[in-house]
């Protein structure tokens, strides 16, 4: 199991999921703030955002234990793909609305490292898929 490489891969997202929920994201004012307090935007300022990263990070932790089936780990890496795209697009989107200025924070490539390693992950998922159908046709 950890033997695979897409084992690391989807550990180190899963990883990055759970990181996000500690890490801030973007430090700014809030556009209706009179007292221009700092406040730090990480993945447990909103519902939908703390949704989104711990089915992320569930989803990615879950996968690497479907090694034996290939084609279900894939459509679960393909899902959590897709729920990490939503997580940064939230990110995003929360960032426009809320703040009136501010800046990115060093931790924020956390969250954009989530979905990189789900693509490395997926790579070698078809790697593997199309070692074992290779395998199996010599025998």
């Amino acid at each position: 199991m950890i033997q695979r490489i897409q084992s690391v891969w989807l550990l180190l997202a899963a990883v990055c999921a759970f990181l996000s929920l500690k890490v801030s994201f973007y430090t700014g004012h809030l556009i209706n703030d009179p007292q221009r307090l700092l406040v730090s935007l990480n993945s447990t300022t909103t519902i939908p955002i703390v949704i989104a990263a711990v089915a992320v990070g569930i989803a990615a932790l879950v996968t690497i234990f479907l090694y034996k089936d290939r084609k279900m780990q894939m459509k679960i890496v393909f899902a959590t793909f897709a729920a990490s795209v939503l997580l940064i697009f939230l990110c995003f989107s929360y960032v426009n609305s809320k703040y009136a200025e501010g800046n990115y924070d060093l931790t924020a490539p956390v969250v954009i490292l989530i979905p990189i390693f789900l693509l490395l992950a997926i790579r070698n998922i078809y790697k593997d898929e199309k070692l074992v159908k290779s395998v199996d046709r010599l025998r």
